[in-house]
């Protein structure tokens, strides 16, 4: 209300001063209608909704009386003409005299001169000994931080006569004070450990949000991990399956082979099979098909991987090295240099040559020691295209497949 009263205050000064330069009287008033919203505890005005709902977040007082219609005054520009000041009586003057004195409220001395001598200036020590009713130094001083902001907070407050004297009062016994700043501490303590369980609470659930996140992003890895592991035995399941078709085929072919050399008319597919009669003795013994080059390769490297099982870094550069021998001849067969490889090189030792089976692999590719074993050489008639387009799909074969010689 103060706060209010001055605004208005200046606002008729420059009125005035407006009305005395210019000799303009007609002023209408162009602002909306402010508020007065008491506090019931402090007495803190707040002149809009806003105002009051930002001291109710900082205090905590909730309580406000409307004083907007008591404060609304018509603002008067003109001065007053000196015949109606004369012609007022002097009674009414005095009445009206004594209703708008506005006079410094009393404060308790000692508590005053503890601010004083704290280094508050008098007029913000008094404002804030009077809107925190004379209670405690902690309490003027709670009311100063919450109120440093305020545009007067360092004008001197006043209060009309009648207020005073309605507000005058004892002073509070230092029973009382302790009393009322031991309730202050108990209240503050009790808003810190609510605002240390509240953090507390939403610190808990912002590590249960984390937890769950870490368990989904895991068990999502588990799966696609699953899945990748699923995937790759269902492709080794198909791999072997289609060798075996192979070797069905092959089969086949080899028995229609046989009857044909034997003179026997070929099977009936859709015949059904006689028994097999107990084989003599003497027919006991059939030729065994020598196992082809592709098979031998396939068997040199399923032996050269589970020689090294435990070292898979040095069986897949083996395997690429030995590939790259391979190609190289195949692009280049005229090359002699592709066609010839020194055993006693270091590279090809700690690559090719220091493992079981890769030289015997070169070695059933058409590579041949020479110089008394000092190099493996290829001649350039022994090349066979389609003995080296086999060593290279099963080198390729073997590094792709990552269960290839562990069944």
């Amino acid at each position: 209300m103060r706060r209010l009263w001055g605004l208005t205050e200046r606002a008729v000064r420059r009125g005035q001063s407006h009305a005395e330069l210019t000799s303009h009287t007609n002023f209408s008033e162009s602002t909306e209608a402010v508020l007065n919203l008491v506090c019931t505890t402090c007495g803190k005005p707040c002149r809009s909704k806003t105002e009051m709902d930002l001291h109710t977040k900082r205090t905590g007082h909730g309580d406000f009386t409307d004083k907007t219609m008591e404060t609304a005054k018509p603002i008067e520009l003109e001065a007053p003409k000196a015949a109606d000041a004369v012609e007022e009586s002097p009674g009414g003057a005095e009445s009206s005299d004594l209703s708008q004195e506005m006079v410094v409220p009393d404060v308790d001395k000692s508590l005053f001169e503890q601010l004083e001598s704290m280094g508050f200036p008098p007029a913000r020590a008094t404002r804030a000994l009077h809107y925190s009713g004379n209670s405690s130094i902690e309490a003027a001083i709670n009311w100063v931080a919450e109120h440093e902001d305020d545009p007067d907070i360092d004008q001197m407050p006043l209060v009309p006569v009648n207020d005073k004297k309605e507000a005058s009062k004892p002073s509070l016994t230092p029973e009382e004070v302790k009393k009322k700043a031991q309730e202050l501490r108990e209240r503050a303590r009790k808003k810190k450990e609510e605002e240390e369980k509240r953090m507390e609470r939403e610190r808990e659930k912002e590590r249960i949000r984390i937890g769950k996140e870490l368990l989904e992003a895991k068990r999502m890895e588990e799966e696609n991990e699953r899945k990748r592991i699923m995937a790759l035995r269902k492709a080794e399941k198909e791999e072997e399956k289609r060798a075996r078709e192979k070797i069905r085929q092959k089969l086949e072919e080899d028995k229609a082979e046989r009857r044909r050399k034997l003179g026997l008319p070929p099977e009936e597919p859709s015949a059904p099979k006689p028994a097999s009669p107990v084989p003599e003795k003497k027919s006991a013994f059939l030729p065994v098909r020598p196992a082809t080059k592709a098979e031998r390769m396939r068997d040199c490297l399923r032996s050269l991987k589970q020689t090294h099982k435990d070292d898979d870094a040095k069986v897949k550069r083996a395997f690429q090295t030995l590939l790259t021998y391979i190609g190289n001849v195949a692009r280049n067969p005229d090359e002699e240099k592709f066609r010839k490889i020194r055993l006693n090189n270091q590279t090809f030792q700690d690559r090719v040559g220091s493992v079981r089976g890769g030289i015997e692999f070169l070695e059933i590719c058409g590579f041949e020691k020479q110089e008394g074993d000092e190099f493996l050489f290829l001649a350039r008639e022994k090349i066979d295209m389609a003995v080296l387009n086999s060593a290279g799909s099963e080198l390729n074969s073997a590094i792709a497949n990552p269960f290839f010689g562990v069944l």
